[in-house]
Parts: structure tokens; C-alpha cells; sequence
């Protein structure tokens, strides 16, 4: 709970400091409010579980609390000369991500399915305004429409399946649900439906397929800062949220939602590498992996282990990471050459080594390339299912996998091998702060992803 008011007080204090033009000290107070939020995430470590009314601070949400506050604050030190060229009220961008950040926090404590909605309409609202914040791009206010419209019709999914739930238990309690389903041996026939209908819902937010429709629009005309944030700590509080759900509360219904779980899962593998493979627009190519990586994380929900929810932690804060440093080179080579195409990383190992390489480490540790923090991911998916003795399903994600490296690779194909233009690309302080963190991270889980693999 302490996490939760300390973000919504450091929202507060930064909004009412651009109310008084204070803007250089907008960042410092956010980083500030956020290491208080990861100190306080470090000090409930390893203690009893926690139970506030409607949520619970346990080492599962503390975890992937954890990595929300760590991601955001990386994004939020990639702000640095991004606002202020296209905003004088840059302090309603830093206010709605920390009010998206506390939704999220909500999303991975809650133990009620009410405390599950609210969590995800706070996150979800403030998203729908960030992607539209830059009144006078088009493309921008097209992303929020569209981003808007979808996500109230997969809350439709959700509030009706969440209502069909409690019709048939009587409780939106995740224990009381969960000893509905074990002591009686006739569930409800409208309990069914309802759970059908919640993973609809959520599949929207992750933006899984066949519901991922929104991702690749929202994603490219969201201004790059914000695309960073969604499809990074935002798919992390997400899947968190999916697999308390699931895990947790739905386990004993497994064997009904695990087919249509497949399919979902099928689908998004399938849909995702092979329309990248043909994308031309960096950030787009990265809009449909994002898709790809949805259906890996899925994964954890096929066969579930006491190990589901650290083989989430672990592939979430690879992805994170990884796409962190891809979306801040993105960042710069745009406003370097005023394009996100392919062609505008040509050379760019010989303008800038550094962020080459950075970016070349994140692509290979996307694509699953072991040393990095990828592989070590893909690898405990695969596993996991692979306990059930799931062939094909590993076998199909593996070719997957491998289109995937086609997209990777001509990335770093064009960065190493490719002539462009002679223009010196030049680093900020704070994003090679941010570039080799993330690098760090991405290497030490790669070669020692026992320092998390065991947390929860």
C-alpha cells in the first residue's frame, strides 16, 4: 500500500510543480518518488503476506512491482530533451505515466476482481490520453480514437465475464472463488462463459491475437516515449495481472480454458513473426514482435508449476529490458533523421559504436540468443511446457522463433554491414545511463538468471 501512495503523492507533487513552471525539477522529483516506492518494494521483501481489504502485497507482486518502478524510471530518464520540443506542459506527461504506473500496481496486488478493474481503468485512461497528448498530430489523436474505442470494448468483455463469475459464486474474492471451485463438484454453467469472457478481456490488454488488432496502430502513432512504456512495463503489469487470475483462482478449471488458451497462443506466435517479417517501419516491426513475445509469455499458462510465475518474471524483465534499449535508439535515430524506417540505421555502427552495440545486444537477446537474457526466457517457456510433454506446441514456437531472427537481424544487418549518411549521431548522459543498464541487466539474467529466478 505504501508503494501505491507514495507514486499517487510523487503524481501530485510533480503536477503541481509544472503548475508553477518548475520544470527542471520535474525529473528530479519523479526519480526521487520512484527509488521511495522501489525502497519500500525492497523493505515488505520476503515478509508476510499483507492483506489490505482488496489487495495483497506478497513476494509476487512485489516482484513485478518491482520491475514496473525500475522500467519507468528508465523511461522516464529518456525524457531528457523529448518533452520539451513538443510540449510546454510536459508536467500532465510525467503526472499520467505515474497514475498509469499506480493502476498497474494495483493490477499485480489485487485479490479482488473489483480491485482488478479499478487498477486497470486508472492504468487504462491515462493511457488513452498519453497516446493522444500531441493535440496536433494526427496520427497521434488517431492512436488515442482507436486505443480508446478498443479498450472499452475488451472492459465490455471484462465487466461481463467478471459479473457472470459473481453470479455464479456470489464473492469477486480470488480465495472465495477458488474454494467455489474446488468444494463444489457442479460449478455453475454460467461460470464457464464468464471465464471465457475474462481472458477475452485481458488477451485485449496484452494485446494477444486474435485480439491484437489495435497494438500496430496504437504503437506507431503513440508518441515513442509512450509506446516505449506501453509495450514494455505496461504487457509486463498486464500478464502479471492475467496470471494471478488464472493461476491462482482459475487453476482448478484448467483443463476447460487451457484448449481455447492454445488457440490464442497459436494464433499469436503465428501472427506476429510472420506480419513483422514484412513491416518496413522499425517501430511498427516492434509493435507486431511485441504481439510475437505475448504469445512466449502465454506460455506459463499451458502447464501450470510452482515455477509459472518466476518463468513470467524472468521473460518480462528480459523483454523489458531488451525493448527499453531498442525503443531509446529508436528515439535518437528519429530525431537524428526525422524517419523510424529501416533505412535510417544504415551505418549507424560507424556514427555511434556504442549504441549499436546496444541495440545489437537487445536484438539478440529478443530473438532468443543464448548469453543474453532472451534466451534464458524462451528456454524456461519451452520448458515448462515440455514438462506436459507438449511437442508440437514447443516445436511450433521454436519455427516461430526462428522467423523471428530474420526481423532481428536485419537490424543489425543495416547498423553493421550497411553505408548511410555521415551525420555523428551524439548520446545524451542520461540515455547511455539508461542504454547500459539495460545492457547489463539483459547479460547478467543471461548468464546468471538464478539472481531472480527463485524470488517469488
Amino acid at each position: 500500500m505504501n508503494i501505491i501512495i507514495t507514486i499517487s503523492i510523487t503524481a501530485f507533487v510533480v503536477l503541481y510543480a509544472g503548475l508553477f513552471k518548475a520544470k527542471k525539477a520535474l525529473l528530479p522529483l519523479t526519480v526521487v518518488g520512484l527509488l521511495t516506492a522501489l525502497g519500500f518494494t525492497f523493505s515488505a521483501w520476503n515478509g508476510n503476506a499483507v492483506h489490505f481489504g482488496m489487495m495483497q502485497t506478497d513476494n509476487f507482486a512485489l516482484a513485478f512491482s518491482g520491475i514496473c518502478i525500475v522500467g519507468t524510471l528508465l523511461i522516464f530518464l529518456l525524457t531528457q530533451n523529448y518533452f520539451h520540443a513538443k510540449s510546454d506542459n510536459i508536467a500532465e506527461y510525467y503526472t499520467l505515466i505515474l497514475f498509469a504506473l499506480a493502476g498497474m500496481i494495483m493490477m499485480v496486488s489485487y485479490k479482488n476482481m473489483a480491485m482488478l478493474f479499478v487498477g486497470l481503468e486508472i492504468m487504462a485512461v491515462s493511457l488513452y490520453i498519453l497516446a493522444g497528448i500531441r493535440k496536433t498530430d494526427f496520427a497521434s489523436n488517431e492512436a488515442s480514437l482507436k486505443y480508446f474505442l478498443m479498450g472499452a470494448f475488451s472492459t465490455g468483455f471484462l465487466l461481463f465475464g467478471i459479473t457472470l463469475i459473481y453470479g455464479a459464486t456470489g464473492s469477486f474474492d480470488l480465495d472465495k472463488i477458488q474454494a467455489y471451485l474446488v468444494n463444489n463438484q457442479a460449478v455453475s454453467p454460467i461460470f464457464y462463459p464468464g471465464v471465457i469472457l475474462m481472458m477475452i478481456g485481458l488477451s485485449f490488454k496484452v494485446g494477444a491475437a486474435p485480439f491484437h488488432f489495435w497494438t500496430p496502430d496504437v504503437y506507431e502513432g503513440a508518441p515513442s516515449l509512450i509506446t516505449t512504456f506501453m509495450s514494455t512495463v505496461v504487457k509486463t503489469a498486464g500478464f502479471a495481472a492475467f496470471l494471478r487470475l488464472f493461476a491462482d483462482a482459475f487453476a482448478p478449471l484448467h483443463e476447460f480454458w487451457v484448449a481455447p488458451l492454445m488457440v490464442i497462443v497459436c494464433l499469436t506466435l503465428f501472427i506476429g513473426n510472420v506480419t513483422a517479417l514484412f513491416q518496413k517501419n522499425f517501430k511498427r516491426m516492434l509493435a507486431y514482435s511485441s504481439i510475437s513475445h505475448a504469445g512466449y509469455l502465454l506460455f506459463s499458462l499451458i502447464v501450470l508449476t510452482k515455477n509459472s510465475g518466476n518463468n513470467v518474471l524472468v521473460y518480462a524483465a528480459a523483454y523489458t529490458f531488451a525493448s527499453i534499449i531498442a525503443f531509446a535508439v529508436l528515439i535518437l535515430v528519429k530525431q537524428k533523421t526525422g524517419s523510424d524506417s529501416f533505412e535510417s540505421f544504415n551505418g549507424l555502427a560507424k556514427r555511434n559504436p556504442l549504441v549499436a552495440l546496444c541495440l545489437t545486444i537487445a536484438m539478440l537477446s529478443l530473438a532468443g540468443i543464448p548469453l543474453t537474457a532472451g534466451f534464458i526466457g524462451k528456454y524456461l517457456m519451452f520448458l515448462n511446457v515440455m514438462t506436459e510433454y507438449k511437442t508440437l506446441l514447443v516445436a511450433f514456437a521454436i519455427l516461430n522463433a526462428l522467423v523471428g531472427f530474420y526481423y532481428y537481424f536485419r537490424v543489425i544487418v543495416a547498423m553493421w554491414f550497411k553505408d548511410g549518411a555521415e551525420t555523428e549521431l551524439s548520446t545524451p548522459s542520461q540515455y547511455k545511463v539508461v542504454l547500459l543498464v539495460s545492457v547489463a541487466i539483459t547479460l547478467v539474467l543471461g548468464i546468471y538468471p538464478a539472481i531472480i529466478l527463485n524470488l517469488i
